[in-house]
């Protein structure tokens, strides 16, 4: 079990100037992890914009807070952006992001292939190769909760304990599945990812995360981080209702339910995870 906080990061400097300075980033997850994704929380200014291009990645995005415009530069398309709406863009989709001039914008990224966590913007709004490029869309795609749940992909577990909208599943073909879990307030779950590796960011409220090799329990809040995979029996209990992001890999279907163990059935080879036990 990996856990991180914001805080803790940003005390250690790893928060990095992106977007030629019109914004930043604080690197959760990295390549060196060994999940296959990266998770990072980007941050950009009020009443600006920043024109990109991941030719090298496929990123998703997940709004956390504040308002703008999505725009695809090739089409002139435009999609508005705020808190839960998801989007996703690859090598293909030159694309513009506006904020609004009042408010500036909190947003949850996941990259695949996974960044090496130093990287900044170059000219075209890039970032320089780091691995396969997973197969993904044939273009940029946005996703609402309500798309969501039209699709049939927001399930109820634990008995109505926890509601997980399946915002990315294996279908789309990012090579991670990613899910906005919200658990009820009092909820107690016993959980064992045997055939996966599981990053979790807490967006509100808090919980408590008992390892169950170690017997530690530890307290987290908004903002913390913690990576449970194979090896992982835990049991998480919510203090109050909490919100969070939930990035699976191998990916999910979309349609499973935890078995006795509190397990999903696997959907693909496991990535190696982190080379060691690192809180760092």
């Amino acid at each position: 079990m990996l856990i991180r906080t914001m805080n803790q990061l940003e005390a250690k400097g790893r928060v990095i100037s992106i977007s030629h300075g019109k914004a930043s980033a604080v690197r959760l997850l990295t390549r060196s992890d060994g999940v296959g994704f990266s998770v990072s929380e980007a941050r950009a200014s009020a009443g600006k914009y920043s024109d990109l291009w991941y030719k090298n990645h496929w990123e998703a995005n997940y709004v956390r807070s504040g308002r703008g415009v999505l725009e695809d530069r090739t089409t002139g398309e435009k999609w508005s952006l705020e808190p839960g709406v998801l989007y996703c863009v690859g090598p293909t989709d030159r694309h513009r992001i506006t904020r609004n001039p009042d408010e500036g914008l909190r947003i949850i990224s996941v990259f695949n292939p996974p960044i090496i966590g130093e990287e900044t913007h170059d000219e075209d709004g890039a970032y320089p190769p780091t691995g396969d490029i997973p197969p993904g869309q044939p273009r940029m795609f946005v996703k609402t909760v309500g798309d969501v749940r039209n699709a049939g992909q927001e399930l109820e577990l634990a008995d109505g304990a926890v509601v997980s909208t399946r915002y990315l599943t294996a279908a789309d073909n990012l090579g991670f599945s990613l899910h906005g879990v919200r658990l009820r307030a009092g909820a107690s779950l016993e959980l064992w990812y045997k055939h996966h590796w599981e990053a979790n960011l807490i967006l509100e409220g808090s919980l408590d995360v008992t390892d169950h090799a170690s017997g530690e329990t530890h307290r987290l809040e908004h903002g913390a981080l913690y990576l449970v995979g194979p090896t992982d029996r835990h049991r998480i209990a919510t203090r109050n209702g909490v919100h969070l992001i939930s990035v699976f890999n191998p990916p999910l279907t979309g349609r499973e339910s935890h078995d006795e163990d509190g397990a999903f059935p696997p959907t693909g080879p496991i990535p190696p995870g982190p080379p060691r036990a690192d809180n760092s």
